[in-house]
């Protein structure tokens, strides 16, 4: 499994992540709408920590930045 996701989209996945937690929290929604975002958030989560999106594998997504250098 190579690394597909950069910095930065890790960042707002995180971001998003915690703005569906913190409603979760607060807003009382129904038990399949929690349960829907409460799913949400938890794979957002994880694809940020192993910085692997499965949605971009087939797409050829790729948002990491390559260093190159004169090597390549």
């Amino acid at each position: 499994m190579k690394k597909n996701m950069g910095t930065v989209d890790r960042a707002i996945r995180i971001i998003i992540a915690l703005i569906f937690i913190v409603l979760l929290i607060t807003v009382h929604f129904s038990c399949v709408a929690a349960i829907i975002l409460g799913v949400l958030a938890g794979v957002l989560i994880i694809t940020s920590l192993i910085g692997f999106c499965p949605l971009y594998h087939p797409f050829g997504i790729h948002t990491l930045r390559t260093k190159s250098g004169p090597d390549d």
